[in-house]
């Protein structure tokens, strides 16, 4: 899809916009991005809010920054100020405080993104994000902002297709923090739409994930929510997805960085006992395990390179 043409009489600055959202799931296109929106919205209106604002929020900032400008069209620097938005609103009530954390969380962001594209020699992935929201989480309660209670009540209630069902298509929609089978499945035609090898490879990862999760659950995985820090049954935990989302985002990273099926799968393995001990630091998951994992492989990949020389198949 062109990076500089308006789609019928969709202004460019809104395409840019959800583009940035789909490049959540390394997705260059606003078709996708509006699907992810839609998804989330039947779920958690609030929070599709929150991710809308923050990448418009990215992306207003990287423009007049005169960033890179082919990367700002293609939505490179929407993406961690939106999961920005969605982070803050999903940890906080909306709010004086969790608005202004959003507002400078986003801007934050997008700076970090470009520094980290300049200075770390690994893609930069949704490290950004990371770092902000754990910076937001501990700064929220200290200006006043309201930490949500539980879980949010979903606005469609989920079908009864089963616990697999249910846990692979939580494992997509809990990379925007989603525990809906609706909009799981819509991240999977939002992303199919686009690129269908990337969909499958999103499931796959999802269901992988799921079934290593389930291993550590029956060795005596911690009863804990990895993202909020609160006590939470392992199957809970499970069930919810929260074990599948950075396999997810982890296969898809290293299936596009080399077209292999090995990369992928040891990135999903090692994934999910990341999972595992990024709350045991006192740090809620996130995305870490997914940045984390993906760039042990790609370093992996290197040092092999280095030692070796390059695969007959690059």
């Amino acid at each position: 899809m062109s990076t500089t043409a308006s789609v019928g009489p969709i202004p460019l600055p809104v395409l840019v916009v959800f583009r940035g959202i789909g490049q959540v799931m390394f997705q260059e296109s606003a078709l996708t991005g509006a699907l992810f929106v839609l998804g989330i919205a039947l779920s958690i209106p609030v929070l599709a809010a929150g991710i809308v604002v923050g990448a418009a929020i990215g992306t207003a900032v990287a423009w007049f920054a005169k960033f890179d400008k082919g990367e700002v069209l293609a939505g490179i620097h929407g993406f961690n100020p939106a999961l920005v938005g969605i982070g803050t609103l999903f940890f906080f009530e909306p709010g004086v405080g969790s608005i202004s954390l959003l507002v400078v969380g986003s801007v934050l962001a997008t700076f970090l993104t470009r520094l980290v594209r300049t200075h770390v020699p690994f893609p930069t992935y949704t490290a950004p994000f990371i770092v902000v929201t754990w910076g937001v989480f501990f700064l929220g309660p200290v200006i006043g902002a309201v930490p949500i209670g539980g879980d949010y009540p979903t606005l469609v209630p989920n079908p009864p297709f089963g616990a697999f069902v249910e846990a692979v298509a939580h494992g997509v929609g809990q990379v925007m923090f989603q525990a809906s089978i609706w909009t799981g499945v819509l991240f999977v035609v939002g992303i199919a739409v686009n690129d269908r090898p990337h969909a499958i490879w999103v499931v796959v990862g999802s269901v992988v994930g799921m079934l290593v999760a389930n291993y550590h659950v029956a060795a005596g995985m911690q009863a804990i929510d990895p993202e909020k820090l609160i006590p939470r049954s392992q199957a809970d935990t499970v069930t919810l997805g929260l074990f599948g989302y950075n396999p997810t985002l982890v296969a898809v990273a290293l299936f596009l960085n080399r077209r292999s099926l090995v990369a992928p799968l040891v990135g999903v393995f090692l994934s999910v006992p990341l999972t595992e001990l990024v709350p045991r630091l006192g740090l809620p998951a996130l995305t870490a395990p997914f940045v984390l994992a993906a760039w042990i492989v790609l370093g992996l990949e290197r040092l092999e390179s280095r030692l070796f020389g390059p695969s007959p198949s690059k």
